[in-house]
């Protein structure tokens, strides 16, 4: 299998012992744990820096509290010995490298030949969806591909002009390839990061990483295995799997396959678009920023998590009712009224209250506005210092102030980073200003770029026609699994469409709507959460294994029912309250 798309050269590692393919060594104890310190905070090792990531990485996605039944219920953190291949790959036009990594245990099924390609969810790293293909692959003996999709954690810091080398740590613009190296910067630009600063409208090629990952995987087979070479796709089962944006990556990835390398697709909550058909992110994104907080004030959120505190809504939430009132989009004179003309415009446009109630999270932690803002740069292929709407990405301290950061705070970045700012050290500043709804004049920015009809606008508009996701081949099994309540990734806007879609094109995709599963797993640790909802990961896990027993063993496919849990309450989850067979 040809490798001409790799930038550099592969790096291979050995994990056995205490440091293996699925935890790092940590099991399911020490993933769920505090983060793992660094002997040299300012230099941490490639062992140490690897570590973190995969622990990171495990806790922003998986339910690993002490209810949440990881380990128990459903799921498991096995020690998985093995090897890691990981280079750096370039899809054909593109500035900037996307990282590829092959984890080869020591146990490879040589019966099965089985391949799990994998993209990160989010904006995350390439260890970014390891809880979901890596838990899932590695114990039965499969091998696992995964791409960063051209996003991911390798920031580069203009002051000092250094990135992230292939092996994690920090290095300058020129001693070594970097994950990310801005094409042009002035050296008080702040942080760059790959996904918005890259000029490649990188979510526009997320489909052809997770083919060139599938590619990667099956070349670093044959070294890894020799004995059992050629690995091809003839011989070799291949199953992507993908969660969030890395279920929007494999949907993708699906419509590109003209060459049938894939066997089987499972995308998990996916952020998939589909042209004539939902809506793109961007625009049900910033429509959340603006009216979200208004809506959320009204008294049927009293109990939704984080929709109060001590009783009562953010302050910020209010101001912006009244402002919404005061340029004439709400009529009501009382903070009820404008609420619940809100929340009326917002059903109109889709949004149920179930959702509403999961995304006041989003909304109380100003998700949307970071999204939005990050987003937009990439739709417009801005580079570092040049991001729309007067927004840019700067080290901050503890109080939140841009500062110049220290050696510790870039060396954590790769491991500890979700790709899109703030988080680890690294804020979003511009475009706020010190009146009582401070954000508003950012927001209004961003949408424009949505509802305008300038240069820029056109820009985006074009940039987000090309996320559409194409028509897969007739024999691809599809399995689609989302959440009932899921807030940030509705499914009335994604996979609703798309596999309404599929199926008037005379495809048969298999598709999980599950009842009390909402976005963040990771967010059921927080007992409002965990108490009204139920994990999305298992049900992810049965779609990937009826689809392995197919694939790899001949099973039929059956279109399964719908499994019907039960909201968790404030006793542990059980096996038999997720409604999943033995």
């Amino acid at each position: 299998m040809s490798v001409d798309f790799l930038s550099g050269p592969v790096r291979v590692t050995e994990h056995r012992g205490s440091d293996d393919l699925l935890s790092a060594g940590l099991g399911l104890k020490g993933l769920a744990g505090a983060p793992t310190p660094f002997a040299d905070a300012d230099a941490p090792t490639p062992e140490a820096l690897r570590r973190r990531a995969i622990q990171t990485s495990w806790k922003g996605i998986a339910d690993l509290g002490p209810l949440g039944g990881y380990g128990r219920a459903y799921g498991g953190v096995p020690d998985v010995p093995g090897r890691e291949y990981t280079a750096f790959a370039r899809v054909p036009g593109a500035h900037a490298p996307h990282r590829v990594l092959l984890q080869a245990p020591d146990a490879f099924d040589a019966n099965a030949r089985c391949l799990i390609v994998t993209a990160s969810s989010g904006s995350r790293g390439v260890y970014g969806a390891i809880s979901l293909a890596g838990a899932f692959g590695l114990p039965r003996g499969c091998a696992v591909a995964y791409t960063d999709k051209g996003t991911g954690s390798g920031y580069f810091d203009t002051a000092t002009g250094t990135g992230v080398a292939l092996d994690g740590t920090r290095a300058r613009a020129g001693d070594a390839p970097l994950e990310f190296e801005p094409r042009e910067y002035d050296a008080g630009a702040g942080v760059a990061v790959k996904h918005m600063h890259s000029g490649d409208n990188p979510e526009a090629d997320w489909g052809r990483d997770v083919l060139q990952a599938a590619r990667f995987g099956l070349a670093m087979m044959d070294r890894a295995y020799p004995d059992q070479a050629p690995f091809t796709p003839q011989n070799t089962r291949i199953i992507a799997a993908g969660l969030s944006n890395g279920g929007g990556a494999v949907l993708q990835a699906a419509g590109l396959d003209h060459d049938g390398l894939l066997d089987a697709v499972m995308a998990m909550e996916p952020n998939v678009h589909v042209a004539g058909h939902g809506r793109a992110l961007y625009d049900y994104a910033t429509e959340a920023a603006l009216w979200m907080p208004c809506a959320l004030t009204d008294a049927r959120f009293d109990d939704a998590p984080l929709a109060r505190t001590e009783g009562k809504p953010p302050a910020h939430w209010l101001a912006r009712c009244a402002s919404l009132h005061a340029r004439g989009e709400l009529q009501s004179d009382t903070p009820a009224g404008q609420a619940a003309e809100a929340l009326a415009h917002l059903h109109a446009q889709g949004w149920t209250d179930a959702v509403l109630a999961t995304a006041a999270s989003t909304t109380v932690f100003d998700s949307w506005r970071s999204v939005a803002a990050g987003y937009a740069s990439a739709y417009l292929r801005r580079g570092v210092g040049r991001m729309p709407c007067g927004f840019r990405y700067e080290a901050m301290d503890a109080q939140g102030q841009p500062v110049a950061a220290d050696d510790a705070t870039r060396a954590a970045w790769w491991a500890d980073a979700s790709g899109i700012p703030p988080g680890a050290g690294v804020g979003l500043f511009g475009r706020v200003d010190a009146s009582s709804d401070p954000t508003l004049a950012g927001l209004d920015c961003l949408r424009a770029l949505w509802t305008g009809e300038d240069t820029d606008a056109a820009t985006l508009h074009a940039s987000v026609d090309a996320l559409a996701a194409q028509l897969p081949r007739k024999d691809l099994p599809i399995s689609v699994v989302h959440g009932a309540d899921d807030g940030l990734i509705p499914t009335a806007f994604t996979s609703e469409p798309y596999v309404g879609w599929l199926r008037a094109e005379g495809r048969s995709p298999r598709y999980w709507k599950v009842p009390h599963a909402q976005h963040f797993d990771a967010f059921l640790a927080l007992p409002a959460f965990g108490a009204a909802h139920v994990p999305l990961m298992p049900y992810g896990y049965a779609a990937m294994d009826a689809l392995y027993r197919h694939v790899v063993g001949g099973e039929p496919l059956a279109d399964a029912p719908t499994p019907q849990p039960k909201a968790r309450g404030a006793q542990a989850l059980t096996r038999e309250g997720l409604d999943l067979s033995p």
